[in-house]
């Protein structure tokens, strides 16, 4: 096996055993107007100063992991739709244990809002958690 590959498969090695026994991730994938951010969140104990981010001047979306550790109480992910007045919000959702360690645990989720109904598309995995 040529030196790059020995170390590719190290590499991967070390950030299998890191997903399996670190702290949880979640990671989410969300897209508007053909531009996709990466949105990475850990375990929090307190979900209230936890803040949104813009996608896109159009949308805002924020991730709340609670939990410590490698155990997490719960999961809630929130998209609004970023008006003059105040974000709106369009969808929240609720994910409760058992969690496993899995690349979609949303599945790719389309959601449509304001006058010409502009579309978001987010997907989130999670990794890190105990079984």
């Amino acid at each position: 096996m040529p030196k790059t590959s020995h170390l590719a498969f190290a590499c991967a090695t070390a950030f299998a055993l890191t997903a399996a026994h670190g702290t949880p991730t979640l990671r989410c994938q969300l897209t508007y107007a053909g531009s996709t951010q990466t949105l990475d969140a850990t375990p929090v104990r307190n979900p209230y100063p936890v803040a949104s981010v813009d996608v896109g001047g159009r949308f805002r979306f924020k991730v709340v992991a609670v939990g410590e550790g490698t155990q997490l109480e719960y999961i809630k992910l929130y998209a609004y739709l970023d008006t003059r007045r105040q974000p709106v919000l369009v969808q929240q959702a609720t994910y409760l244990p058992p969690f496993v360690n899995t690349s979609s645990l949303t599945g790719k989720q389309f959601v449509y809002a304001g006058e010409v109904e502009r579309e978001l598309q987010y997907e989130c995995g999670l990794q890190g958690v105990a079984p």
